[in-house]
């Protein structure tokens, strides 16, 4: 499978440290050594009322990946949407998505994921493309992937006695969504997959993340909509990337010289830091380039790796090659893969 253009989208204007940490009651200096990151994007406005729903971001960033690639949705034989946090249970976001694009007379997949959602969708769409005729050029596929929290996030709390646990949800997050266009054959600036894959990791080990989704019969829970084991979550997504890697390299039977860029997992500003600097110690690789967005985009979940790419394609010269790796905390997944430009 090919990588052919992505491209992302982002609501409103980015909000920095100041402005959060003086609607949060917090200090600007305590987000910024603690996560990291300098700004985020929320699709809810801090004086109330959402901003914009998840199938608005991703019809922009699949308006936008299409024309990057030279493509309308008449060329395209499916749609891929990754995604923790959809518009509604029914119809699903990637429906109502195809539906606006004028998708029509293909099929719309929706995967139910975190961080790891991305690369879960392209495996399902390298899948896809082997099963359809070849045509010219093609065939073709759109694979989406972005979150939106707004919903699970209330402004309208003391957030001084809020736990850390729940506390961090709210300066680690962002909203986003990214749209990849994939084919079965190369073309001018593209870039092959090799080594898809994702897999559970660490059997027994409490989940990372809780996010809840609440109904009649449950929204007055006591339950926090989100909550996250910070600690567990620096003490084990480097090891996971490191060993993601380290068997990508191994797989392919790359050796370390032969990797021009580094896409580590995108869980914060400072911590993304501190893996790719274990990355590059443990598996020497210090002459790849860091390829991140989350310090400025904030965590905005499956379309973290859609940014990373965006970001990687124009740099991309023929024969060079990358590694991504990402790691979901909610139930320890393992997933990444390696491009190399055509």
């Amino acid at each position: 499978m090919h990588l052919l253009a992505a491209a992302t989208a982002l609501p409103g204007p980015a909000i920095g440290n100041e402005v959060l940490a003086g609607r949060l009651g917090l200090s600007a200096e305590w987000v910024e050594m603690f996560i990291g990151t300098r700004t985020r994007h929320f699709a809810v406005d801090l004086a109330g009322g959402v901003g914009c729903l998840l199938a608005d971001l991703c019809e922009q960033a699949a308006v936008r990946s299409l024309e990057r690639a030279g493509l309308t949705m008449r060329d395209l034989s499916f749609v891929v949407l990754a995604t923790a946090t959809p518009d509604s249970l029914m119809p699903t976001t990637a429906a109502v998505v195809a539906d606006r694009l004028g998708a029509a007379g293909i099929p719309a997949y929706q995967l139910q994921s975190g961080c790891s959602g991305a690369v879960q969708a392209f495996t399902l769409a390298e899948a896809l493309l082997a099963q359809q005729p070849a045509g010219p050029g093609g065939p073709y596929g759109l694979v989406l992937g972005g979150d939106v929290c707004a919903k699970h996030l209330d402004l309208e709390q003391d957030f001084r006695r809020m736990p850390p646990a729940q506390l961090v949800n709210y300066v680690i997050f962002g909203a986003g969504a990214g749209a990849a266009v994939v084919s079965a054959a190369p073309a001018p600036g593209s870039a092959a997959f090799h080594g898809l894959g994702h897999r559970l990791a660490l059997p027994g080990q409490p989940p990372g993340q809780h996010v809840e989704w609440y109904g009649a019969a449950d929204r007055d829970s006591a339950l926090p909509p989100v909550s996250e084991d910070y600690k567990a979550v620096e003490c084990l997504v480097p090891e996971l990337a490191q060993q993601v890697c380290a068997d990508l390299l191994d797989t392919l039977g790359w050796s370390a010289p032969d990797l021009g860029y580094l896409l580590p997992p995108q869980l914060g500003g400072l911590m993304t830091r501190r893996i790719t600097a274990a990355l590059r110690e443990r598996l020497g690789v210090e002459k790849a380039v860091e390829i991140s967005c989350v310090a400025d985009t904030g965590n905005t979940g499956n379309a973290l790796v859609m940014s990373q790419l965006e970001q990687l394609l124009p740099l991309l010269t023929p024969g060079a090659r990358a590694l991504c790796a990402c790691v979901e905390s909610s139930r320890w997944i393992s997933a990444g893969f390696a491009l190399e430009a055509s």
